[in-house]
């Protein structure tokens, strides 16, 4: 064994084959789970022109919906799809407002539900520290009207 040595070379490509499993298994995971994110409180949102609010990529706002019945939902917590009470908004919403007091407030009030049930839900939301709220409504279908000076 004299001077023998070893010729082995090296392997300079990369086996592409476990990425490409790897991306479909995640292609998989969001398929399945992005129209679960996406539930929610089912609500009839008004119509009218208003201008979207102005929000960062991955800043999500404090949605509080009323529904038809005047029930309360809001976006975070362990069960957004649960309706609850006016004291547990309150306390929710001042938590995240502490933490984050950039967040934007947003109310969806479907649009059969009773005028006091979005104003005390709004009221609820600006006792809690939100120092603006905004209404959330449905810019699709919305009529246009001419105002004239002729009387």
């Amino acid at each position: 064994m004299t001077g023998r040595r070893n010729k082995r070379r090296l392997m300079s490509e990369i086996n592409v084959v476990p990425y490409i499993d790897v991306m479909l298994v995640l292609l998989i995971i969001f398929m399945v789970t992005a129209p679960l994110l996406s539930q929610g409180v089912k609500v009839n949102l008004p119509n009218a022109s208003a201008k979207p609010l102005d929000l960062k990529a991955n800043e999500t706002p404090v949605v509080l919906t009323v529904t038809a019945d005047g029930r309360y939902y809001l976006n975070i917590g362990a069960h957004p799809d649960q309706p609850i009470d006016a004291q547990l908004v309150m306390t929710t919403v001042t938590a995240v407002l502490k933490l984050r007091p950039e967040t934007h407030v947003v109310v969806r009030g479907d649009k059969d539900a009773r005028y006091d049930s979005v104003l005390r839900g709004m009221t609820l939301l600006q006792a809690a520290g939100a120092a603006s709220v905004g209404l959330e409504t449905n810019p699709n279908d919305v009529p246009r009207v001419e105002i004239t000076g002729k009387t």
